[in-house]
C-alpha cells in the first residue's frame, strides 16, 4: 500500500513538474479567471471548441414580423401595438414613440403584506414590496433597438433617466432589462424592455455593490474607472470605443459573447449622463447591437442597465447572447454549471476577433430607409 501511495505521489509530482514547464496559452489550456465585480470564478476551457457539436440545435427565426397587428375580426393579436386591447381591458394610446405603463402581470406590487418574523434561522421570508412597468420603444412591431435611428434610440435612453429617477425617489433598486427573441424566454416580437423597482437589493446588486465597496475602500477609486482604463490600455477585449463610452468583452465573461458597457468619466445613474453622453450612448448602442444581430443573423439576447446613488458605484449595462458557438446553439448552464461554478469554451479574446469588417450597417438596414449605421473603424465583433 506504501508502495503504490508512493508512486501515485512520483506521479502527481512529475505531472505538476511537466505542466510547470510546459508554455501556458489561454486559447490551448484550461485555467480559471477572477471576476472582481461579482466575487466569484468562471473556468475556462477554450480547448473545448474542437469537440464536435451533436447537442441541441435551435431553428434559424427569420419570420416576418406584422408591423402592426393589434386586433383581426375582434381578436386581439399583439398587446403592445399602439391601440391594441391588452388581457387586462386597457386599451393603449396611439402612440408614436416610447409608452410606459404597468406591467398587467406584476412579479411585485406595491402594498404586498410583510411576512412577519421568521420562528427559525433555517426559514427566512421577508418582505418584498415593488413596481413592475413595461416600455415599449416603438409603435412598429418589425423594428428592434438596432433597427432604430439614433435619435430614437436617444429618446429611450430619456425614457429609462426618467423612469429611474422617478422609482429611484421610492425604491433602493430600479433594474431595467430587455428579453429579446423566444430563445430567452421573450412573448412577444415587439420592441420593448421592463422595469422593476424594489424594495429590496437583489442578489447580484447586492455582491456588485459590495465589491465595488471594497474596492474603492481599498484603492481610493471605483472598480469600473480603474478597469475600463486598464482595458483600454491593453487593448485584448475592446469592441467598441467612443468619446464617452467603451465596449468590451470582460476578461471574467461567463457567456461566450458577452460584453460590458462602461462610461469612460465616473457616472453613478442613467440621470446623471449629460446630453452629450446621451447621444454618444444612443450611437454605440446602435453599433453594439448591429454587430451582435449580424454575427447571429438578428439573434436573441438579454441586456440590462445597473445603476445606484453610491459614490463607490459605476452605471454599467451588462448585453448577455444565450449563444455557445453560432446563432443556432445555445450555452446551457448546466451540470457543472449549476452545481459547481460557471464554465466557458472560447475565451474572450478569441470572442473579441470574431466576425468581419464588413458592412457596419445592419443586415436588414434595407428595409428600413435612415436607420443604416454611420461607418466606424473599430473591431468587429
Amino acid at each position: 500500500m506504501s508502495l503504490g501511495g508512493t508512486d501515485s505521489e512520483q506521479r502527481r509530482q512529475a505531472s505538476e513538474a511537466d505542466s510547470a514547464a510546459a508554455t501556458f496559452r489561454a486559447s490551448e489550456h484550461q485555467h480559471i479567471r477572477y471576476n472582481p465585480l461579482q466575487d466569484e470564478w468562471v473556468l475556462v476551457s477554450a480547448h473545448r471548441m474542437k469537440r464536435p457539436w451533436q447537442g441541441q440545435v435551435e431553428p434559424q427565426l427569420l419570420k416576418t414580423v406584422p408591423r402592426h397587428d393589434p386586433v383581426i375580426l375582434g381578436v386581439p393579436l399583439n398587446p403592445l401595438c399602439p391601440g391594441a386591447t391588452r388581457a387586462n381591458g386597457e386599451v393603449n394610446p396611439h402612440y408614436d414613440g416610447t409608452f410606459l405603463f404597468d406591467n398587467d402581470f406584476p412579479a411585485l406590487q406595491p402594498d404586498a403584506p410583510d411576512p412577519g418574523p421568521s420562528d427559525h434561522p433555517l426559514f427566512q421570508a421577508g418582505a418584498a414590496r415593488g413596481v413592475c412597468k413595461v416600455m415599449c420603444f416603438h409603435p412598429w412591431s418589425d423594428v428592434t433597438l438596432p433597427l432604430m435611428s439614433v435619435p430614437e434610440i436617444r429618446a429611450v435612453i430619456d425614457a429609462w433617466a426618467s423612469v429611474t429617477e422617478e422609482l429611484g425617489a421610492q425604491y433602493p433598486w430600479v433594474q431595467i432589462f430587455e428579453n429579446k427573441g423566444a430563445m430567452m424566454g421573450c412573448s412577444n416580437p415587439h420592441p420593448h424592455c421592463q422595469v422593476w423597482a424594489s424594495s429590496f437589493l437583489p442578489d447580484i446588486a447586492q455582491r456588485e455593490e459590495r465589491c465595488q465597496l471594497a474596492y474603492q475602500s481599498q484603492h481610493g477609486e471605483p472598480l469600473l474607472m480603474e478597469y475600463g482604463r486598464q482595458e483600454l490600455l491593453r487593448k485584448e477585449r475592446l469592441v467598441l470605443t467612443s468619446e464617452h463610452w467603451l465596449v468590451l468583452v470582460p476578461f471574467w465573461a461567463v457567456w461566450p459573447f458577452q460584453t460590458l458597457l462602461l462610461p469612460r468619466r465616473h457616472v453613478r445613474r442613467l440621470p446623471e449622463l449629460t446630453p452629450t453622453e446621451r447621444d454618444d450612448l444612443a450611437s454605440i448602442m446602435k453599433k453594439l447591437l448591429t454587430k451582435y444581430d449580424n454575427l447571429f443573423v438578428s439573434g436573441p439576447g438579454n441586456h440590462a442597465k445597473a445603476g445606484a446613488d453610491w459614490d463607490h458605484w459605476q452605471l454599467h449595462a451588462h448585453y448577455y447572447p444565450p449563444l455557445l458557438r453560432s446563432a443556432t446553439v445555445r450555452k446551457f448552464m448546466v451540470g457543472y454549471e449549476m452545481l459547481a461554478q460557471a464554465q466557458r469554451d472560447l475565451t474572450p479574446e478569441q470572442v473579441r476577433t470574431l466576425g468581419h469588417p464588413g458592412s457596419p450597417d445592419h443586415i436588414f438596414s434595407s428595409t428600413f430607409p435612415g436607420h443604416s449605421n454611420n461607418h466606424d473603424s473599430e473591431n468587429p465583433y
